[in-house]
């Protein structure tokens, strides 16, 4: 499996459009893809990517919720509703829609976070700070990745 790893710093231009880092456009070549699926994150000001067969799977688990439940209507209308498909051109860029542009306060640079199935489109000073909390955070945490099973062998590392 491979997986969307890194961070990359990319310069956008006066149309909107910006580079998507080689790596990441390897692992969405693997998978014979030339778009991406984007949406507003849940949890920070930026934007989520990924390749159309994670969007399947997040319809997966959206289709599954209580067909009447308000809750199901949240998730298929924010992720669902709100995603965008963005076409990689023969350069490898894509472009930003405006509103991307102006929500994301993007300028001159365009930070990719890599995060597995997914990765994130950042204002890079917006996630210059937002690097430093999550490192906090998950230095804090760290004692909580012991109790793990990892394939079936438990992290017992002290």
């Amino acid at each position: 499996m491979q997986l969307f790893l890194s961070s990359y710093i990319n310069k956008i231009d006066k149309k909107g459009r910006v580079s998507i880092p080689a790596q990441f456009r390897n692992v969405l070549a693997s998978k014979n893809h030339q778009t991406i699926i984007t949406y507003q994150s849940f949890i920070n000001n930026c934007i989520e990517a990924c390749a159309p067969d994670r969007l399947e799977q997040l319809y997966s688990f959206i289709d599954n919720l209580d067909p009447f439940s308000e809750q199901k209507d949240a998730f298929a209308t924010t992720i669902l509703g709100g995603s965008l498909m963005l076409n990689i051109d023969n350069d490898g860029r894509v472009c930003l829609p405006d509103f991307y542009v102006e929500n994301l306060g993007l300028t001159e640079n365009v930070t990719f976070v890599g995060k597995g199935n997914t990765f994130e489109l950042w204002n890079s000073e917006k996630f210059q700070e937002y690097s430093v909390k999550a490192r906090n955070l998950a230095l804090n945490s760290r004692d909580s990745l012991r109790n793990i099973n990892m394939g079936g062998i438990k992290n017992d590392s002290k």
